[in-house]
């Protein structure tokens, strides 16, 4: 194993010490003493393991054990094909955020299905995006064409899905019902298909009403902000967010949505497939300029892809990583985000904007892994 990968379901029990939550409860154990003492002592216990020790996931070492050489043997396609799903008439900024970043990474591929009052938009900001106006609102059609223009829509979409490596949906997607539906049709389809499924913005909004399009997915990653997991967890758990006990309520969270991985984000990151929970908190940037989430769900589905790609082709899990590709294309997202907002902040401060942290994202990149 390697030792510069330490996560949570690590055995290097020697390292709890740099977790703040085994340290939070190391002070409470001597402050109290007596039978307080156990009960906190015996509750410690009780958390290594069913979480095993809170220790910061090693997203360098992630990205350098997962994105791709440059080999001249290569064609393209071969380095990734995303697709987005979303971007409709009020929003067209998320998905192309989304979609271009992916590329910025190294993607060779971004696709963007979206409504045609939005394709127009989202072409005119990159020529790089190959942009499908095929999705439709209610507003657009008549109550007794819907059946008809949801099967097409499905068509349009299908006969795409089978190129790409991953679907990031929700990006710009809106809140339409038609729309909805249709994005419902799509994501089972591609479920069939054991495509990879990461759901962010309207996206949740769609999964959290209807779990079943997730749950049990081991391929689908979820990528919650702090208003999107509250609404999760009073689904699922029927509770409070518990930010005290974070890591095991986002660990019983994703065990009962069936495994699927779930990236919470906030101060630190904090991602679980039900097995294990691993924390990325290197700092990013005190600026939160809006489109930083579709940053990062187009980066979870390239390196979530080049993560699966390891996988495939060697036949065993990255060593010392964790064994779910789409926790590790997750770890390798947010520290690659955090690092790209970072750099910006620094060259633009309260000017920072998403596109800057977009340009960001090569240079970032390059200083981790370098390209030659």
């Amino acid at each position: 194993m390697n030792p510069s990968l330490t996560f949570w379901d690590s055995p290097n029990n020697s390292m709890l010490a740099s977790s703040a939550i085994f340290r939070r409860q190391q002070f409470l154990i001597r402050s109290l003493g007596g039978h307080s003492s156990n009960i906190h002592r015996e509750r410690m216990q009780a958390i290594k393991c069913v979480s095993g020790s809170a220790l910061e996931a090693d997203g360098q070492s992630i990205l350098r054990a997962i994105v791709p050489t440059f080999d001249p043997f290569r064609y393209k396609g071969q380095a990734g094909k995303v697709a987005v799903i979303g971007g409709c008439r009020e929003y067209t900024g998320a998905p192309y955020f989304a979609a271009i970043s992916a590329l910025k990474i190294g993607a060779d591929l971004s696709h963007v299905f979206c409504t045609k009052d939005a394709a127009g938009v989202i072409k005119s900001y990159s020529p790089e995006l190959i942009v499908h106006p095929v999705l439709e609102e209610s507003y657009n059609i008549r109550d007794d064409e819907k059946s008809i223009i949801s099967s097409k829509v499905l068509a349009d979409v299908a006969k795409w899905m089978e190129r790409f490596d991953c679907l990031v949906v929700g990006p710009g997607l809106g809140r339409d019902p038609f729309l909805l539906d249709c994005v419902s049709e799509i994501m089972k389809h591609a479920r069939q298909l054991n495509i990879p499924i990461v759901v962010d913005g309207d996206g949740l909004f769609l999964v959290t009403n209807n779990l079943d399009l997730v749950s049990g997915y081991p391929l689908a990653v979820l990528t919650p902000n702090v208003n999107e997991y509250k609404r999760l967890v009073e689904k699922v758990l029927d509770c409070e967010i518990n930010d005290q006990d974070a890591p095991e309520q986002l660990l019983s969270l994703a065990r009962r949505v069936g495994g699927i991985t779930i990236l919470r984000k906030g101060k630190c990151d904090i991602i679980s497939d039900g097995e294990t929970v691993h924390v990325v908190s290197v700092f990013g940037s005190p600026r939160r300029c809006g489109g930083q989430g579709d940053i990062l769900s187009g980066s979870v589905a390239i390196f979530s892809s080049w993560a699966r790609q390891q996988n495939l082709a060697t036949g065993d899990n990255l060593r010392g990583s964790p064994s779910n590709p789409m926790v590790v294309g997750s770890i390798a997202a947010s520290t690659l985000l955090r690092k790209a907002a970072s750099t910006a902040f620094g060259k633009k401060k309260r000017a920072t904007l998403t596109t800057d942290i977009i340009e960001c994202l090569g240079i970032s990149l390059e200083e981790i892994c370098p390209a030659s």
